[in-house]
């Protein structure tokens, strides 16, 4: 079964210096058919004036990640964690028993566009964890690149997160096929950050997805250049 989600159907925040796009349930938007997807919680589409941003706040118990599309990315937390995350780069913060952390825009002439990921834990009250890296498009060009993982590191460099959930990178050119193959009881969310591609003759754009369950495999075929995330969802 496959079920799509349109960009336009999203909720809507506009604060000023931010314009967010929620693609589940969030703070002032709520929508009872849209709280997530299994361990998918959050996924939010936000830009960031320049030298404008999150100030410092808390959270508990959620794997929260950040992946930046355009301008850059200022972190800071209360456990000494800072870092500036730029595209290509992945940053993964994993909130445990409880941190505070800021996010802002780095830069105080351009805006920056990033997505804004949160998952649910596995396990409640662990240690907070902070990683960042680099995936370089090369990797990525032309198949799925795993980003984050239940195990992390290993060969292929993933982030480790505490949940058994699995993210997935793609750059796709014009004209070009990708499948994903799911195991028997596991969904996928397929997100399309940038670009379109066509799925059973459909054709999704930037900031649609598609949730898939029942199904052994999903197939792609670009119709333009095209930059997609997909979570591989126990």
């Amino acid at each position: 079964m496959k079920t799509i989600r349109r960009s336009e159907e999203r909720g809507r925040g506009r604060h000023g210096w931010l314009d967010s796009h929620h693609t589940f349930s969030f703070a002032n938007y709520y929508d009872p058919a849209h709280m997530g997807f299994r361990a998918l919680r959050v996924l939010n589409e936000d830009r960031v004036a320049p030298g404008r941003g999150f100030g410092t706040h808390p959270h508990q118990n959620m794997e929260i990640i950040s992946y930046v599309l355009d301008g850059a990315l200022e972190h800071a937390d209360s456990a000494g964690n800072t870092a500036t995350i730029v595209p290509g780069e992945v940053q993964l913060m994993s909130a445990g028993r409880g941190v505070a952390h800021s996010e802002r825009n780095a830069s105080n002439a351009e805006g920056v566009h990033f997505l804004q990921i949160w998952i649910t834990p596995r396990r409640h009250g662990t240690e907070p964890r902070y990683e960042q890296r680099a995936f370089p498009v090369e990797t990525r060009r032309g198949r799925w690149r795993r980003l984050v993982s239940p195990d992390g590191g290993g060969d292929d460099g993933s982030l480790r997160i505490d949940q058994d959930a699995t993210l997935w990178g793609a750059l796709v050119a014009p004209g070009e096929h990708l499948t994903y193959d799911l195991a028997p009881t596991r969904g996928a969310w397929l997100h399309v950050v940038r670009g379109a591609i066509e799925i059973d003759q459909t054709v999704l754009r930037a900031g649609d997805a598609i949730a898939i369950e029942d199904e052994a495999s999903v197939a792609l075929t670009a119709r333009e250049t095209s930059e997609l995330l997909l979570f591989d969802l126990a």
